[in-house]
């Protein structure tokens, strides 16, 4: 396993690859790897010749008062387990590399961006699509995996790869859960035993939405009112946002009578948790 930590370094070793018919599967995060990190990389193995990890805390993406400057690191941690998942490159770029003095682009969408998690968080999805067209442009991949348990920015990265005519294939890999639900994050790592609890809140939320739909509640809005309720009974969780809405547009529905993707985000203590399902109603 090779690790770049410069840009230069970078391209040189993906033009080389390119330069042997080799293929590129890739996988950015921003480290603090756990299982969920490990699955996106065992699908993008057996893809491609090559399986290349990048590691990178992006600034761009974090608003005032968020936790860029506490979110969890452990790079020995990271390069022992992507090592373990078959990766040949990891990808170390430095904030200097990525956003050199005077940058000045900055990549927006129109209209994705303005659901979800993008009302709260206003700057992070035009920093989420801007690092990963550098990515893109740096790593040169033939395949990116990115996790639907940000369904959102699963669907941004796709909107733009199409809207910018990158030859990259995107792919999502399911969300991966803890034995009792709790869907993994490198957040997790911030609760405290009874926060851990109330973060339970979020899983049995969604499985309710989805057991309200299989009893054929079509009404989204009592289905909101059923789950805040449960939410607001667990200690120290405040909701950002439930959401009832169509899986590609993000648009709220109204009623339930194709396929719905229910996503929120709550607040457990200072923790901000998302999750999601994508729910059919009865035929």
């Amino acid at each position: 396993m090779e690790i770049l930590k410069t840009k230069s370094l970078m391209q040189e070793w993906a033009r080389a690859k390119k330069k042997n018919s080799k293929t590129i599967s890739f996988v950015p995060t921003m480290g603090y790897l756990h299982q969920g990190h490990i699955s996106l990389l065992e699908k993008g193995k057996p893809l491609c010749d090559e399986l290349v990890l990048s590691i990178f805390v992006n600034p761009s993406q974090f608003g005032p008062n968020e936790d860029l400057d506490a979110y969890p690191t452990d790079m020995e941690n990271d390069l022992r387990l992507a090592e373990a998942a078959g990766v040949t490159a990891v990808f170390l770029p430095q904030k200097q590399d990525i956003y050199p003095q005077d940058y000045q682009t900055r990549i927006s969408l129109d209209s994705l961006p303005h659901h979800l998690c993008g009302k709260c968080r206003p700057v992070h999805f035009g920093g989420v699509a801007t690092v990963v067209t550098k990515l893109f442009n740096i790593v040169m991949p033939d395949v990116a995996i990115f996790g639907k348990k940000d369904y959102q920015q699963f669907q941004i990265i796709r909107r733009m790869t199409l809207d910018l005519d990158f030859d990259i294939e995107i792919l999502g890999g399911e969300i991966v859960r803890e034995p009792d639900g709790l869907a993994m994050s490198s957040r997790n790592a911030y609760l405290t035993a009874d926060q851990r609890e109330s973060a339970l809140s979020l899983s049995r939320s969604v499985r309710k939405a989805a057991q309200a739909v299989a009893r054929g509640e079509k009404n989204p809005g009592v289905i909101q009112t059923e789950i805040t309720a449960f939410i607001q009974s667990f200690p120290q969780t405040s909701i950002d946002y439930i959401s009832f809405c169509d899986p590609a547009t993000l648009e709220p529905v109204k009623i339930i009578d194709k396929q719905i993707l229910v996503a929120l985000a709550v607040r457990v203590g200072k923790t901000r948790l998302i999750d999601n399902l994508l729910i059919d109603p009865p035929r």
